[in-house]
């Protein structure tokens, strides 16, 4: 992690973003994929703080991200969203057909500091999001079921046994 000197200051801030595409729609791919990511990077130019790093899958945007302390995070998120979804809309009117409402971006986001000893954990996931199969995003589905089917019996059972006169 580069340490930055500023008048009066020395800082290192450096935060993972992640927001998806409304209603979860899977069109972030081809043409439009390589346009939201150019207009990324003149975004984070003009505004004055760096993408160190970025990678979407089909439906949700990750970037890793380099700031001065005086930037406030929910002014980046906000020119980053605001910005390409109106920018976006303009260069691909089909995209108002698939999104209805209006919205590109999920109101919501997800940030994270980023620390001297996981910055390059953080790279590699950044970077491997276009690497996952559905193999493994349906093992994980499976795995979460899994865990709670017992829970699942429990509850039924519990229902059970408070209608029933004989658990009692």
């Amino acid at each position: 992690m580069e340490i930055i000197k500023g008048r009066g200051y020395v800082y290192a801030l450096q935060y993972h973003l992640v927001w998806c595409v409304k209603y979860r729609h899977k069109i972030l791919f081809g043409k439009l994929e390589s346009r939201l990511k150019e207009m990324l990077l003149q975004i984070a130019n003009d505004n004055g703080f760096e993408i160190i790093e970025m990678e979407t899958d089909k439906d949700h945007v990750h970037i890793l991200i380099s700031c001065k302390p005086q930037h406030y995070i929910p002014n980046i998120v906000k020119a980053l969203k605001g910005n390409t979804a109106r920018f976006l809309f303009k260069e691909f009117p089909e995209l108002k057909q698939k999104l209805w409402g209006g919205a590109l971006w999920n109101p919501s986001y997800f940030i994270n500091t980023v620390g001297d000893t996981n910055v390059e954990q953080i790279k590699n996931y950044i970077q491997s999001q276009k690497t996952s199969t559905k193999k493994y995003k349906k093992r994980a589905r499976w795995w979460i079921f899994y865990q709670l089917r017992p829970l699942q019996k429990h509850i039924k059972l519990e229902s059970i046994r408070h209608k029933c006169k004989f658990y009692r």
